[in-house]
C-alpha cells in the first residue's frame, strides 16, 4: 500500500500544518511516511502545496509524482495543483472557495471553510476541518492517531476547538459519502498507487 496525498491552498490555510499532523499520525501508526511542502514567494494568500506519502514499506523516492487525492482549499489551488492528479483518484474541494471546479470524474465537494466559521467560530480551523475529512475518506489513519497528533502540534488553548474542527470534518465527509454512495476512497494499484 502506498497512497500520496496533495493538500494545497493559498498561503496562511495551514495545509502545510495539516500535512504534517497527517504524517505523523501515520508514524505514530507504524506506517511509513514523508512530507513535503512548496509555497510562493508570498507568505500569504500565494498559492501553497504540502504532499504527504504513506506506505506500509519504505519510501525510497519522497516526492509526489501522480497524487491519489489532491485537496483543493482555493481556486488558484485548484487550477494550479490537480493536474497531474491520477484518473482514479480523488479530488477534494472547498466548496465555497473553488467556485469553478475542474472538471474531474471524482470530485467531492464539502463547504470547508464555511463549516470551520459556523461550527468551530474561526476560518483559522479550517485546515482541521479538511484534515478530518481526508482521515475519514481515506482511512489510511486511524482518528485517535490523529487526535494525539493534533493535540501534540497545536497551541494549548486552541486543542479543544481544533479537535471539534477534526470532529466536524469527519463528519462533513461522511455525509457526504452517505450522500454519494461511496465508502472509503481506495483507488486502484498501478503508477504511483499500490504497489
Amino acid at each position: 500500500m502506498k497512497q500520496q496525498l496533495r493538500l494545497s491552498g493559498s498561503g496562511g490555510q495551514g495545509v502545510i500544518t495539516a500535512a504534517i499532523i497527517f504524517a505523523e499520525a501515520a508514524v505514530a501508526d507504524g506506517l511509513e511516511a514523508v512530507q513535503s511542502q512548496s509555497y510562493g514567494p508570498e507568505a500569504r494568500g500565494g498559492a501553497s502545496k504540502s504532499e504527504v506519502i504513506v506506505s506500509d514499506e519504505p519510501i525510497y523516492h519522497p516526492h509526489v509524482e501522480h497524487p491519489n487525492l489532491v485537496l483543493a482549499m482555493t481556486q488558484k489551488a485548484a487550477d494550479k495543483y490537480f493536474i497531474d492528479l491520477r484518473e482514479d483518484g480523488l479530488l477534494v474541494l472547498d466548496e465555497q472557495l473553488v467556485p469553478k471546479p475542474p472538471k474531474f470524474a471524482r470530485a467531492f465537494r464539502i463547504p470547508i471553510t464555511k463549516l470551520a466559521v459556523e461550527e468551530v467560530g474561526k476560518p483559522l480551523f479550517a485546515n482541521i476541518v479538511a484534515l478530518g475529512a481526508l482521515v475519514r475518506l481515506t482511512q489510511l489513519v486511524p482518528l485517535e492517531a490523529v487526535r494525539t497528533s493534533v493535540a501534540n502540534r497545536v497551541p494549548p488553548h486552541t486543542v479543544e476547538p481544533n479537535m471539534k474542527a477534526l470532529r466536524v470534518g469527519w463528519d462533513a465527509a461522511g455525509k457526504g459519502m452517505e450522500k454519494q454512495g461511496m465508502g472509503a476512497f481506495t483507488p486502484k494499484a498501478g503508477a504511483g498507487g499500490a504497489r
